[in-house]
């Protein structure tokens, strides 16, 4: 079938089917769902607190029960809704910075961290040489550039040379 409904990620997501530079949704979009849901806890309030006098068969406290947990996932999504000021490119430099040698591949991924799901930079290097004699791991804090952590060690895939690999 053809016609078959599918999954597929919004266009503003898809970064395999774009051409040029991509720019990484910001967090702070996550406002935008935190204060719908604070629209409806109060919208839930207000209709309980109307029907509560009038003995409502349809109105009763798992309505209060509804408004208080949209209360929770409002505060959760608007305080973890933070506005990102560094994008990948430039947590790429400071990883580079960081680490202490020549940064040859590497790749940068958004994860979060913390109970308020900071986002954070991921940002893996390996050194210039081929094959790559050192490798990175560098945390960026993607709201204020800063490194959080940096982890360096020598590239365990490369072989050190024995009198087997060594030719004349």
């Amino acid at each position: 079938m053809t016609d078959e409904i599918r999954d597929q990620l919004p266009d503003d997501l898809n970064a395999v089917d774009h051409i040029g530079a991509y720019d990484f949704p910001d967090n702070s979009r996550r406002r935008i769902p935190g204060v719908i849901y604070s629209v409806l806890a109060l919208v839930c309030v207000i209709v309980w607190f109307v029907a509560d006098n009038q003995d409502s068969a349809l109105i009763n406290k798992g309505i209060l029960f509804a408004a208080v947990l949209l209360a929770v996932m409002s505060i959760i999504s608007i305080t973890s809704g933070w506005r990102m000021s560094i994008n990948e490119s430039e947590a790429l430099v400071e990883a580079t910075k960081s680490v202490g040698f020549a940064v040859g591949h590497a790749s940068a991924q958004q994860v979060w961290r913390g109970i308020r799901s900071r986002p954070t930079w991921r940002i893996f290097c390996y050194s210039v040489e081929e094959p790559p004699l050192r490798r990175g791991l560098v945390l960026v804090d993607a709201v204020n550039g800063t490194v959080i952590e940096c982890l360096i060690e020598d590239n365990p895939e490369v072989q050190e040379p024995t009198s087997t690999d060594v030719r004349d």
